[in-house]
C-alpha cells in the first residue's frame, strides 16, 4: 500500500511532544513547512537536531517547541545570529550540545549503521572536545594510538524533503546533497514531504538518484514549496531577502511572534502560505530550466 498521505497527518501520527527531531537537508531542500506544521500543531519539549539550524529551528524555538538543540553550526546563513536560539541559550531556557561537523554526521552514520560509537581522526576542535561530555578517546587497537570518538545519534523522526518521490517513499535527490540519507536510516520514523509525487517507473529509470528508499520511509507528502525561504534545486530559488528579513524580526520577540501568528497559524496549509506570498515573490524565485546531460543506462 502506498504511504501517501497529508502533512498533517503525518505530523500528527510521527511526531509526539518530547521526541528527538533531525530535519535534514544542507544550503536546500531544509523541511520548512514541516516544521511549521510541527509548530501548528503545537508539539512540546522537543529536541531538535540539526547539523545546520538555519532559520527553521529559530522559529520553531520562538514558537515554544524546543527544550533542546542539537547541532553543528548555528547562524543566519550569511546573515549572523539565529537571535531567538542565541537568546533562549543564555537565557538557559534552552538545553544545547554543539559538535563540528564531521563529529555530527559521524554520530548519524553510527546510528544509521548499528554501531555503539563512531572514531575519528582529531577534530582540529579541541574547545568542543574538552567542552562536550559526549566526545571521548579510546585506544586504537592497531597502533596503540588515542582515536576520537562520538555516540550515536539516532532521532525519534527524520524529516526529509526531495525533489520527487513515489508513493512508496522511493526518493530522488539531485544538487547538492547533505545528511540526508544518514538521517534517514538513523531515525526510528521518516517523514519525507517531496515537490512532486510521480510513478514509480520514474525513480526506477535513474535509480543512482534514489537516496531515499521507500522501505524505511513512514509517510509521504506532497509539499510544493516545502522548502520556501531556502530552496529547492531546480524548482525555485532561495528568498535571501527573507533571510535578511528574518534577521530584523528575530531582534524581537513580538515581532517574532507576529510573524508566527499571520504566517504559520494564520495560513492552514504550505499552498495557502505560498499564494500568501504573492506573485511578485513568485515571479522573483522562479528559476530557468538547466537539464543535466541525460545518461544511457543501455537495454534490458
Amino acid at each position: 500500500m502506498g504511504k501517501l498521505i497529508s502533512l498533517a497527518e503525518a505530523v500528527a501520527r510521527y511526531v509526539q511532544d518530547g521526541d528527538t527531531v533531525y530535519a535534514a537537508g544542507f544550503t536546500h531542500l531544509i523541511p520548512f513547512a514541516v516544521g511549521h506544521e510541527i509548530i501548528r500543531q503545537r508539539r512540546r519539549n522537543l529536541t531538535l537536531a540539526r547539523a545546520t539550524p538555519d532559520l527553521v529551528y529559530d522559529q520553531m524555538v520562538a514558537a515554544g517547541c524546543a527544550k533542546k538543540v542539537i547541532f553543528s553550526y548555528m547562524g543566519n546563513p550569511g546573515v549572523g545570529s539565529l537571535r531567538l536560539v542565541r537568546a533562549a541559550v543564555e537565557a538557559g531556557e534552552l538545553e544545547w550540545e554543539e559538535y563540528s561537523h564531521f563529529s555530527m554526521i559521524s554520530r548519524l552514520t553510527a546510528g544509521a549503521t548499528g554501531l555503539p560509537f563512531m572514531p575519528m581522526n582529531p577534530t582540529a576542535a579541541g574547545d568542543l572536545e574538552r567542552a562536550n561530555p559526549s566526545y571521548r578517546t579510546v585506544t586504537d587497537p592497531y597502533t596503540g594510538g588515542q582515536v576520537v570518538v562520538v555516540p550515536p545519534l539516532k532521532p525519534d523522526v527524520a524529516i526529509v524533503h526531495v525533489q520527487r518521490a513515489d508513493e512508496e517513499g522511493n526518493a530522488h535527490i539531485w544538487g547538492i546533497i547533505g545528511e540526508q540519507k544518514e538521517a534517514a536510516f538513523a531515525s526510528q520514523r521518516v517523514i519525507l514531504s517531496a515537490e512532486e509525487i510521480v510513478p514509480a517507473e520514474v525513480i526506477r529509470s535513474d535509480p543512482n538518484r534514489t537516496l531515499i528508499p521507500g522501505f524505511i520511509v513512514d509517510a509521504v507528502c506532497h509539499v510544493p514549496f516545502c522548502s520556501h525561504p531556502s530552496y529547492t534545486q531546480g524548482y525555485y530559488d532561495r528568498d535571501n531577502a527573507f533571510y535578511l528579513e528574518w534577521d530584523e524580526i528575530s531582534k524581537d520577540r513580538q515581532r517574532a511572534q507576529a510573524y508566527l501568528d499571520e504566517w504559520v497559524f494564520g495560513v492552514k496549509d504550505r499552498q495557502e502560505y505560498w499564494e500568501k506570498l504573492g506573485p511578485q515573490v513568485h515571479r522573483r524565485l522562479k528559476v530557468k530550466r538547466r537539464l543535466s546531460t541525460p545518461v544511457d543506462y543501455g537495454s534490458y
